[in-house]
């Protein structure tokens, strides 16, 4: 149940001089207590233990924030600069994030315009018509025109909080921006190296087939010759067809990354087969200073959008909380009405009032207490992500940070392995076509070549995927000059 009371406008008895007074001491009475009071917890950012510096490196530089900012443009591959460049503008997930962030704007001036007072106007005209049997009736006019205007006076800050609470969102709505523009850019890369390597591994096993084949006409005709058997072809023959087989699934690869990264940039599967010509898998330098573990948290946008969310969650706690307090109202309108348009402007035809309000709840079957219960458990659960939020970016720091440096040992261990297994198979094929070996040698070391040359491939890819896991780990990928480009987008 809610009370309510009000005052009825003045009667015409009292002066107006009077009147005026009396609502001037009251309007100055609701202002003063308007800005005294505001009810609920105001926020305190929450506290998460950091480490001092990361397990996984001893380097505490911190990265150049230029360089952060457009990572990729280490890789100097002008091909990748303008897939990046199309993501950006044309990205559905990231226009949705964008559309999202004008919404939380708009919604913060919407609770703002809550702490003001509105005025509306408005006029109508009628004519009504009489009649009896004794005449032909009478006609009469009424024209009016009226100012309405009405203020719920913050007392208990309820209104505040609200207000508070949509400029939480809107700051997680602006980080959250950021983080989708982040995973944009990461995936996009991360796309073209797997189109890269999915074209290097491809060439390496269609270079595997034309020596394989190379190596069958050779058998066949030394067998022709009657200087090797049956086996020794029908061998050559197995692997060449074994190595065919590898083909079809590699060829999907690559197609499959191609429609990929045309969905990332807003279009159609199969637009970019023409653009994409082959080129290296992208290189940079292998380290780069990742800076301290504290550093990672204020340049990630989804530990700095987490942080946000409890700052708006406590000002809905605090909005839950004034809904136990008495809330006021004011309102007042100032009209004409007349029976003639002529008439409408003189003194005689002046209507005005005043009214002032109250309500207060007394008995709701618990539902305010419920909703504060709601509001304070989703205060918690609003902390907790932003705890989880901190760990797990520690977490992605420090895998990639093993990742990077285990995927160069490794890159490094398979190029010396497969430039002794090439040296091993042209002693090999030397000594068969000597007739000092037999041919499964030929075919052992064959095997061996392309395994290490597919790995090698695998390996590179890998340390690149690798170093661009690391670049998103750190939050690279935005600027505050980019953030505000996009605030002018979704504006």
């Amino acid at each position: 149940m809610i009370a309510s009371a009000g005052l009825r406008p003045i009667p015409e008895t009292v002066s107006s001089s009077s009147r005026t007074t009396r609502f001037a001491l009251t309007l100055a009475a609701v202002l003063t207590l308007s800005g005294c009071m505001t009810v609920g917890p105001d926020y305190q950012q929450p506290q998460t233990a950091v480490p001092a510096n990361w397990s996984a490196t001893g380097e505490v530089e911190a990265p150049d924030a230029t360089v952060l900012a457009e990572w990729w443009r280490q890789y100097q591959d002008p091909v990748l600069d303008g897939l990046v460049a199309d993501a950006l503008a044309a990205n559905l997930d990231l226009a949705t994030a964008r559309a999202q962030l004008r919404e939380a704007r708009a919604r913060r001036t919407l609770a703002g315009a809550a702490l003001g007072p509105s005025l509306t106007a408005s006029g109508s005209a009628s004519r009504s018509r009489t009649s009896s049997e004794s005449s032909s009736g009478t006609t009469s006019d009424l024209f009016s025109a009226d100012f309405d205007a009405s203020w719920e006076p913050d007392i208990f800050g309820g209104l505040k909080r609200g207000a508070e609470a949509a400029e939480g969102d809107l700051g997680a709505s602006a980080e959250s921006l950021r983080d989708t523009r982040v995973s944009l850019v990461a995936e996009v890369v991360l796309n073209y190296v797997e189109l890269r390597t999915g074209e290097r591994r491809l060439a390496v096993a269609e270079a595997s087939v034309a020596a394989r084949g190379e190596t069958f006409d050779l058998t066949r005709w030394r067998r022709q010759a009657g200087l090797v058997s049956d086996l020794d072809a029908a061998q050559a023959r197995t692997e060449l067809e074994s190595a065919r087989a590898n083909l079809p699934a590699l060829r999907t690869a690559v197609t499959e990354a191609q429609n990929r990264l045309a969905v990332l940039l807003g279009r159609s599967p199969g637009e970019l087969a023409s653009r994409l010509t082959e080129a290296d898998i992208p290189q940079t330098v292998v380290s780069m200073a990742v800076g301290i573990p504290a550093d990672t948290l204020r340049q990630r946008p989804d530990v700095r959008a987490a942080e946000r969310r409890p700052a708006a969650q406590t000002a809905r706690l605090g909005e839950a909380e004034a809904a136990r307090y008495p809330s006021f109202s004011l309102s007042g309108s100032l009209g004409l009405s007349a029976l003639s348009l002529d008439a409408l402007g003189s003194t005689g035809s002046v209507t005005r009032s005043l009214l002032a309000g109250i309500s207060a709840p007394i008995f709701d079957s618990g539902r305010i207490a419920a909703n504060i219960e709601i509001q304070d458990a989703l205060l918690e659960q609003a902390r907790l992500a932003y705890q989880g939020a901190v760990l797990t970016a520690l977490e992605d720091v420090e895998n990639a940070l093993v990742a990077v440096a285990n995927s160069g040992e490794r890159r490094t261990q398979l190029i010396q392995a497969t430039a002794s297994a090439r040296e091993a198979l042209q002693i090999a094929e030397h000594r068969y076509a000597s007739g000092l070996t037999d041919f499964l040698n030929v075919l052992d070391s064959q095997r061996t070549l392309l395994s290490l040359e597919d790995q090698l491939a695998s390996s590179t890819g890998e340390l690149a995927s690798a170093q661009i896991q690391l670049y998103k780990a750190v939050g690279g990928g935005w600027s505050p000059t980019d953030s505000a480009q996009d605030t002018r987008t979704a504006s």
